[in-house]
């Protein structure tokens, strides 16, 4: 009589051979703890299963590894991308929760062992390999932000943060909230410390409006640094939309008040009174991880008030305007004012003879080839965008539970 053991590889054979991938899937999931208790076995099973026809066997079997506490980690790494770069798309989509179970346990097992930078390329190719189109979100895509954040490699989760999402990855008929929530947040702190502040606060924004009944730990980080951004890009905090869930609105300043005295004191345009707010609450920043975005908001509100000025004077001296904006010296105000100039933020020359900016008038004439091809873009942009929404509303009106809800209601 066959072992349990010997009956799971007949099994994977026999439904592989048959293009059964889900009925598969469904019986890998009833039946893992045959793989756990034997997991001496696990190697030689996985020696008798090729890659491409039973890769539904193989990743179970990964997956089975990845849960063992003693093992050899670069022979499972290995093991683990050679799968991820061979194995069978149609049979992995076929059960996309454990595909995404396995790169979630490769992701914490290189988290744990300080090597989140070889983890980037796998996830990469494994995202690639589990989507049904681009712009298809899977919980993987929190993975790979997560260890480009660890390894301070940041460029190749900008592959997928770049494009903008327009369906959602049903793993096991749902998706966890959690990596939702993950992939915006880390989406954000991608953003932020690529100084794209406009992109940052959009992806803040999608974490704390996600529907809810409670406040998450999430959805709190994401509101400090909703909170930080915000000042750094316009100098003050918008409100959430409408269709906030409201137990947010009503518990999350509560539970970040330090960040909300910031926000007073930043509306001040007092930098001293700002700096006093910062010193009093400096153990909270560090602690939250908010540190550097913090200072930057002191950078920030100095840039706010040296735009204010352009509005009042057509020239003004470095020390008048060191004065003026709560700035130690002459050359800490030039700084600013050439990192400004630079940024395009303002319009101004400086003469280094008498000490003395002299404020311009914008230059842009609207009129160059340059700006003609990037309102080309805008529009090409807000066009694909049209066709985009015009297709989700179709989709949606032809969606079953919609249309039976529609009818509920109607009757």
């Amino acid at each position: 009589m066959a072992s349990p053991l010997e009956q799971f590889v007949v099994t994977v054979r026999n439904y592989s051979s048959q293009g059964s991938f889900e009925q598969l899937s469904d019986y890998i999931a009833k039946n893992s703890d045959i793989l756990s208790k034997n997991s001496v076995h696990l190697e030689d099973v996985m020696q008798t299963l090729d890659l491409q026809e039973h890769s539904l066997g193989i990743m179970a079997i990964l997956c089975a590894k990845l849960n063992l506490p003693n093992v050899d980690n670069e022979s499972l790494f290995i093991q683990i991308q050679e799968f991820i770069a061979g194995c069978n798309g149609e049979q992995i989509r076929a059960s996309p929760e454990t595909f995404a179970s396995l790169c979630h346990l490769l992701t914490q097992r290189l988290v744990d062992q300080r090597q989140a930078i070889r983890g980037i390329e796998v996830l990469s190719n494994a995202i690639t390999k589990v989507q049904l189109n681009g712009s298809q979100l899977t919980s993987i895509h929190a993975d790979i932000c997560q260890l480009c954040l660890l390894a301070k490699c940041l460029k190749p989760a900008l592959h997928f943060l770049d494009t903008d999402i327009t369906e959602i990855s049903k793993e096991n008929g749902h998706y966890d909230v959690k990596y939702f929530l993950l992939y915006y947040y880390y989406g954000g702190l991608i953003y932020a410390a690529l100084k794209n502040y406009d992109r940052s606060l959009y992806f803040f924004q999608v974490a704390l409006t996600t529907p809810s009944m409670a406040v998450s730990h999430i959805m709190l980080e994401a509101y400090k640094k909703y909170v930080l951004v915000a000042l750094i890009l316009d100098g003050k905090v918008p409100p959430l939309p409408k269709y906030t869930s409201q137990v947010v609105n009503r518990f999350i300043k509560p539970l970040s008040q330090p960040y909300t005295d910031l926000v007073s004191a930043y509306a001040s345009n007092n930098a001293e009174e700002l700096t006093a707010v910062i010193n009093k609450y400096t153990e909270v920043f560090t602690r939250d991880t908010n540190i550097g975005l913090v200072k930057q908001c002191v950078s920030s509100l100095h840039k706010k008030n040296i735009q204010r000025l352009t509005k009042t004077f057509m020239t003004l001296s470095l020390n008048d305007m060191a004065t003026k904006v709560q700035l130690t010296n002459a050359k800490q105000a030039e700084k600013h004012i050439l990192d400004m100039i630079e940024d395009g933020e303002i319009f101004a020359s400086i003469d280094q003879r008498d000490g003395m900016v002299v404020f311009l008038d914008n230059p842009e004439k609207y009129n160059s080839p340059l700006m003609y091809r990037q309102i080309e873009d805008d529009m090409r942009k807000c066009i694909q965008l049209d066709d985009k929404l015009k297709q989700m509303d179709y989709d949606i009106a032809l969606n079953p539970k919609y249309i039976q809800k529609v009818r509920t209601e109607v009757e």
